[in-house]
């Protein structure tokens, strides 16, 4: 990586996407001095509600992107799924945080799923998947149950697809229902918890990781994060904040990410970590950090895209730390929240409550553990 001076404060961040993400970069960009300019398709984005300027194009919009790019300082992006393309037109008009090989390799779960093996690093057994053939050949390597998932875009559960029994529909049936998408099949891990580093690398390269937490999912989608994650063994810890830190250098990363793991029992000793997958940004189950860190997530990933020294990632007080996402109409208790004692309330600015989206978020501090 080419070295280059730090920012000032007074410079501009370019954010890509305009989602509860990219607000909550842009809150933490405001202590700083910094101006922010989001890029986003929907004119009604929440983050343009906290940015300084905005931009309204589609994502795959070359053009846009690169005027919007030779006006920023430094760029870096709230979700995963931007096109080749787009990396590549922002990346020649601004530096690009993280870099576009790292957002390559995480957007395409086979991929990704590579790469962490070539590291040493355990996943799941997989396989690709494109033709019905694929999946049944996939189905008699890897065993049932097991998880269809398309390669690319899906998340919250959303484009993929549990197969259990034998007598499920046939592979050809199966793979309708993905309209052609190349696809991935995923053995089952059989898991005491899933649990998360959320990680900062700096340009520097220097490192710096929040304590592992325990995810509670509903419906596909993370409900609960508890810090620290309960029952986990020092052993378990350190190889799951050791795994973080060499995925984060072999990808030359700068900024904040998320690796989601699961924690498999072991009749011999601590569990073991299986990988799970990259998330190449800030992370849902490290919004806990806005209270319950010396330094949030986002602060981090901040300072870490400016070159900036990293914050100190420690929880406050050493306290436990509880974070409940608020999806479709659990944002109408709003107001229940914001009069309960010692709970700090987070509203993502989005017009309409849907079931299954993300409308906001509740942390609370808990005893010392």
């Amino acid at each position: 990586m080419t070295a280059r001076p730090p920012l000032q404060p007074g410079a501009t961040l370019g954010i890509v996407g305009g989602g509860q993400l990219g607000r909550m970069i842009a809150l933490a960009a405001a202590p700083y001095g910094l101006k922010v300019h989001i890029f986003a398709p929907d004119a009604d984005s929440p983050a343009f509600d906290v940015s300084s300027e905005r931009t309204v194009a589609a994502y795959d919009d070359v053009a846009a992107l690169a005027r919007f790019a030779a006006s920023v300082d430094v760029v870096t992006y709230e979700f995963e799924n931007i096109p080749a393309e787009a990396a590549e037109a922002l990346a020649a008009k601004a530096p690009l945080h993280p870099n576009a090989a790292a957002l390559a390799t995480t957007q395409d779960r086979l991929t990704e799923k590579r790469f962490i093996n070539d590291l040493g690093i355990e996943t799941a057994p997989f396989r690709a998947v494109d033709t019905p053939e694929d999946l049944t050949r996939a189905l008699a390597e890897i065993g049932r149950p097991a998880v269809l998932k398309t390669r690319r875009f899906g998340y919250d559960g959303k484009g993929q697809r549990m197969i259990r029994a034998e007598g499920d529909a046939d592979a050809a049936a199966i793979l309708a229902d993905f309209n052609g998408a190349p696809c991935i099949l995923e053995g089952f891990v059989p898991f005491e918890a899933e649990v998360s580093v959320v990680a900062a690398r700096g340009a520097d390269g220097a490192f710096a990781a929040y304590d592992p937490c325990a995810n509670e999912h509903r419906d596909h989608i993370l409900a609960v994060t508890r810090v620290p994650a309960p029952g986990i063994a020092p052993q378990t810890e350190a190889a799951a904040i050791g795994i973080a830190r060499r995925i984060a250098e072999a990808l030359d990363y700068v900024g904040v990410l998320a690796v989601e793991m699961f924690l498999v029992p072991q009749a011999d000793g601590p569990a073991r970590v299986v990988v799970n997958e990259i998330a190449p940004r800030v992370h849902n189950s490290g919004h806990w950090t806005i209270e319950g860190a010396t330094a949030s997530q986002f602060d981090q990933h901040v300072r870490a895209v400016c070159g900036w020294p990293l914050g100190d990632p420690s929880r406050i007080g050493g306290m436990a730390v509880a974070m409940h996402n608020l999806i479709g109409d659990d944002v109408e208790a709003w107001a229940t929240i914001l009069a309960r004692p010692g709970a700090h309330l987070h509203l993502y600015g989005k017009g309409e409550a849907r079931p299954g989206r993300k409308m906001g978020h509740v942390t609370e501090l808990l005893p010392k553990t």
